[in-house]
């Protein structure tokens, strides 16, 4: 007899931390107005609490190491990292707690949260598509989630942008943050 992803989620319970080396903390950004930066945070760490049964009882807390931001490009990384943006010596960390988890269908749940980045906290919501759970060959209980959310950046304080000559900015206010998620259940 198969599960549903429905019944998956809501029998999902216990305690899970964030498996830095299976996922992804990413963004995308238009540059130039004509083309598109990606880019991710490649230090954090994250525990969620997950009673399935009943969602508003859990937890999530996600710290991102703020000058752990890569772009591939070193100038770039640079330029994020000043208080012209991230300003990473006064605010060294990004973060996120859930306020609110809600199973939406057979495969998404909703987590609302406060993001706070350079001191500003508002809430976002982030649908997460259930990517299911599994045992690894080390023994480890696994369960995935991706999720997506698009923000505008200047609604925490990352105002900073530059005029092209042949109109437009250097920066797009929009920000597309993307999620890929493999987490471990503590023993």
């Amino acid at each position: 007899m198969s599960v549903t992803a429905t019944n998956a989620l809501s029998a999902l319970t216990g305690t899970y931390v964030l498996d830095a080396s299976h996922s992804r903390l990413g963004f995308i950004a238009r540059h130039a107005m004509i083309t598109k930066v990606r880019g991710s945070f490649n230090t954090y760490e994250g525990k969620a609490t997950i009673n399935g049964a009943e969602p508003n009882s859990s937890t999530l807390s996600v710290t991102i190491d703020t000058a752990s931001i890569d772009t591939r490009e070193a100038a770039r990384d640079q330029h994020l990292k000043s208080a012209d943006f991230f300003d990473v010596e006064q605010f060294p960390t990004i973060t996120f707690v859930g306020t609110s988890f809600n199973i939406v269908d057979d495969s998404t749940v909703e987590v609302t949260g406060d993001l706070t980045i350079k001191g500003v906290s508002r809430p976002v919501t982030i649908p997460f598509e259930f990517g299911g759970s599994a045992q690894d060959p080390f023994g480890n209980q696994r369960i995935g989630f991706e999720g997506s959310v698009t923000i505008n950046r200047k609604d925490w304080g990352l105002t900073w942008n530059a005029v092209l000559e042949t109109g437009g900015v250097l920066v797009g206010e929009k920000i597309v943050i993307e999620l890929e998620v493999s987490a471990i259940k503590e023993a």
